[in-house]
């Protein structure tokens, strides 16, 4: 109760205050000739020590020398002084005090400042026609009053002073021109500032013109030129569908501004060309240069027509109309052909060209086939399914045709033979070259057959090969006698892979209890001279002594017989890596039909097992010289193999090894000096694992997307290098970058390398458990040197291209540091090794017994 009592008195007291306070003087009134000092007072009754403040037009004055002088306890009077009248000091001023929130004010007062006169509104410049009337207005005010008003029009006095405000009437002019006004009053004379007559005239073209957005939809925005003193009123934008041809479509007129427009309905995939001109009252300016750009690529817009196929026991060929450029949208990647078995959806298959061919067609019966092709964006509507069957209707009709009258015609003939047999049988047995065909007749009929001679519809079986029977040379021959394996403990399967010395298949090897999944290198079967057999076997007798976890390891090497030749095919047989070759395994992370998310920790474990594969290679002193994502193989446990040693080299001599002969070598891989003189080192691999580490983190793209073969060279003297792919760390990409030095011993060892890799690995944040990847095996169709089974499931700013350099590099080297020219755009993936099927024929068919056509070519593989 004496709380509530001794609030009651608080707020008695504050409301007597409030109703207590009251201003005892106002500001007055003030007319003051410029220059001179003017000085306001007011004063407020009630409160013990208020805060007064001053305001001039609706805003607070901040004065450094307000005074307060003390009248009353409770009373204060408070100045405001300017020192030096001028005219942006007249105005409305009066007093404010704030007091628990409310806000009481003085009455007002003006300060009127006396002098020359004050230009309320100064002449503007003005554009016109030539000729054209105009009007001109300058406006100026007191005290004192009256102030009149003098024209000057290019340095020539238009008439005498007359009252402000003054109108200025112009019969028009044809050139610029300047004028101004001067006011005078009883104080003296002002000058306005100098206006301009500027003549009309026909806009400049627009400048800065760019593409912005680009997909159906494009947004082009631009500059405007020069004006021509006069306001731009519409654009028009004139384009073509290409600009070579410039195929003009109709003519798009826009209202300005904004300076931009949206462009619908553009096609994926096309080139473009786009001009603007802009219009003011005079005209149109002349069309800006035609700026070239492209929209991006998209998915089909159609399905594969005519699915059509023939089947046979031993085969299934499936054919499709290929898709035109327009339904396309973009480069073609792959069609990707599905199908259903059994109410069950099977491994899809990827193919370059619009048609396939299935070896065992039986295994296919009453499948259902449906096709799509795809582009890098993904793949567009799926066409039709087609159900395989054995026949169609109509051949169906027309076999059960065929039957009845085979079936009429061998009755005839069972009843003709019958009848005759029976005519032989009663009259006496015969004796054949072969034997008794038959008793004398008795009261049992009984047939009975004695051989005299017997005979075999198979030819003898052919002997083991053995290595002597191959020509190579002892040395060779020496160091494989341990590891032959006899052919007959191999079951060869199907192919997983081909390339250009033969193929590699699927097999089984016998062993003691039990069999070895295993994969077989077999050479090209119309590859018959010595000398390559030995290419081949060569490699097997480096991978003989290779013992390390990140080095594909060899199991034996078997010879296969072949009737009425002369040389056995030599097979090479290597572990069976379940996951297929590294290049397959990244593009599919991308593309496949169930896209999967390879963790950085995942990548860069990838690039430390190569590098630790390689470190061990340079070790035996072994050039790769085929280092590539395509030619390192992932086995169970997701560890990368070295694999592939077709073009390795022993280095017996020095630490280098110079080409001497012509050879397909792959040129995106090579180092700079092995371009320009045939020069390998172990420098020359370490370029080649900077490229594989770029394909690495590209996910499988091609490397130097947009560059030819045949520019390589010329691309990498001038200093330019792979760019940074998307999502690569700096730390990443600065190591790969380093294996590119033109200079070779400036590029760091393996060892190094591993050292950089193993602390970035250990630096990364630890990867949370995921799914179990999953990727679509091309089940044979992938050019990948030793592939995965069919239906295999696995469970800040770019560096640019600048000078390197290292301590103790000569005068003469320093000749390859060029510094970059520019960057090329990158335009897609690594398609080479989604290839067309090849069609298994006889020996006198177009293609070989491994399936490898003859014209199989690989387009980042050249001769040099």
């Amino acid at each position: 109760m004496e709380i509530h009592l001794w609030i009651v008195l608080i707020f008695v007291q504050h409301t007597r205050g409030f109703h207590g306070l009251r201003f005892t003087k106002s500001p007055a009134n003030l007319t003051v000739t410029q220059g001179n000092m003017a000085r306001l007072g007011c004063a407020i009754e009630g409160l013990s020590e208020p805060e007064i403040v001053w305001m001039k037009d609706g805003e607070k004055v901040y004065s450094t020398d307000q005074m307060y002088i003390n009248l009353d306890p409770h009373h204060w009077e408070t100045f405001h002084t300017v020192k030096s009248v001028q005219q942006q000091d007249a105005g409305k001023y009066w007093c404010e005090v704030e007091n628990y929130g409310a806000i009481i004010s003085s009455e007002p007062a003006w300060i009127t400042v006396e002098g020359v006169p004050h230009f309320v509104l100064e002449p503007q410049d003005v554009a016109t026609f030539p000729g054209a009337p105009f009007n001109l207005t300058c406006t100026a005010v007191g005290p004192p009053e009256p102030v009149e008003v003098l024209w000057w029009l290019g340095g020539v006095m238009k008439g005498d002073f007359t009252p402000s405000p003054s109108v200025l009437i112009v019969p028009g002019v044809n050139d610029s021109i300047k004028f101004y006004c001067e006011a005078k009053n009883a104080k003296g004379v002002s000058v306005s500032r100098t206006g301009t007559v500027y003549i009309k005239v026909l806009p400049d073209s627009p400048t800065a013109l760019h593409v912005d957005q680009v997909s159906d939809n494009m947004t082009l925005m631009w500059t405007p030129g020069f004006t021509g003193y006069s306001s731009l009123s519409t654009c028009t934008i004139q384009m073509s569908s290409s600009s070579r041809k410039k195929l003009k479509r109709p003519d798009k007129e826009v209202s300005v501004p904004p300076f931009q427009h949206t462009i619908e309905g553009l096609r994926s995939h096309s080139n473009y060309s786009v001009r603007i001109r802009c219009d003011n009252e005079v005209g149109s300016s002349p069309f800006s240069p035609w700026l070239d750009f492209q929209t991006p690529e998209s998915v089909p817009s159609a399905a594969p027509k005519n699915l059509t196929f023939d089947l046979t026991e031993q085969q299934l060929s499936l054919t499709w109309a290929a898709l035109r450029e327009e339904e396309l949208n973009g480069r073609l990647l792959a069609y990707k052909l599905q199908w259903n078995l059994g109410g069950e959806s099977q491994e899809p298959f990827l193919f370059k060209e619009n048609f396939a061919h299935f070896s065992g067609g039986g295994r296919f019966f009453n499948a259902t086939f449906q096709v799509s092709a795809c582009t890098v964006v993904g793949c567009g509507p799926w066409s039709r399914p087609v159900l395989i069957t054995p026949a169609s209707a109509m051949q169906t009709q027309t076999q059960r045709e065929h039957m009845w009258v085979g079936l009429v015609s061998g009755l005839l003939v069972v009843a003709v033979f019958g009848l005759l047999l029976t005519v032989l049988v009663h009259r006496r047995g015969k004796e054949t070259q072969f034997g008794y065909a038959f008793k004398t007749p008795g009261t049992e009929s009984v047939v009975t057959f004695t051989a005299a001679r017997s005979f075999s519809r198979q030819g003898p079986e052919l002997p083991e090969s053995t290595l002597d029977s191959l020509g190579i040379n002892d040395d060779l021959k020496t160091k494989l006698q341990d590891v032959l394996i006899p052919e007959r403990l191999l079951t060869l399967g199907q192919m997983l892979g081909k390339g250009e010395f033969g193929s590699v298949r699927e097999a089984f090897l016998k062993m003691e209890d039990s069999s070895m999944q295993v994969a077989v290198k077999v050479l090209k079967t119309d590859i018959s001279t010595s000398s390559d057999i030995e290419q081949c076997l060569k490699e097997a007798a480096y991978m003989k002594d290779f013992h390390h976890p990140n080095v594909i390891q060899l199991i034996g090497v078997s010879l296969h017989r072949r009737p009425q030749q002369r040389l056995p095919i030599p097979m090479v047989i290597l572990p069976f890596m379940k996951h297929g070759d590294l290049h397959t395994f990244l593009l599919m992370s991308r593309l496949g039909d169930e896209p999967f998310t390879l963790s950085l920790q995942t990548l860069v474990q990838f690039m430390l097992d190569i590098a630790r594969g390689m470190e061990y290679l340079s070790s035996k002193s072994i050039i790769h010289r085929d280092l590539a994502a395509r030619n390192c193989m992932l086995n169970e446990n997701m560890t990368v193999c070295v694999a592939d040693f077709g073009l390795s080299k022993k280095i017996y001599t020095g630490d280098y090894y110079r080409q001497g002969s012509v050879s397909k070598l792959p040129v995106k891989w090579i180092a700079l000096e092995s371009l320009a003189d045939n020069v390998y080192t172990t420098q020359s691999d370490v370029w080649a694992f900077g490229v594989t580490m770029w394909e690495t983190m590209a996910l499988g793209q091609t490397p130097y997307p947009g560059v030819e073969n045949s520019e390589i060279y010329e691309y990498l003297i001038k200093g330019e290098r792979l760019k940074q792919p998307p999502d690569c760390p700096v730390e990443v990409y600065e190591i790969m970058h380093s294996c590119w030095s033109p200079v070779p011993k400036c590029r760091p060892s393996f060892q190094h390398l591993i050292a950089q890799l193993d602390g970035l690995w250990a630096g990364l944040p630890p990867t949370p458990a995921k799914e179990p990847l999953l990727y679509v095996n091309m089940d044979g169709e992938v050019d990948s040197g030793l592939g995965a089974g069919p239906g295999t499931t696995v469970s800040g700013e770019p560096l640019r291209a600048v000078p390197w350099q290292c301590v103790g590099m000569e005068e003469d080297e320093k000749d390859w540091l060029v510094g970059s020219s520019g960057s090329v755009l990158a335009i897609g993936g690594d398609y080479r090794y989604i290839t067309g099927p090849c069609n298994v024929m006889d020996g006198d068919g177009g293609h070989s017994e491994d399936g490898l056509s003859e014209d199989t070519r690989d387009e980042d593989i050249i001769n040099v």
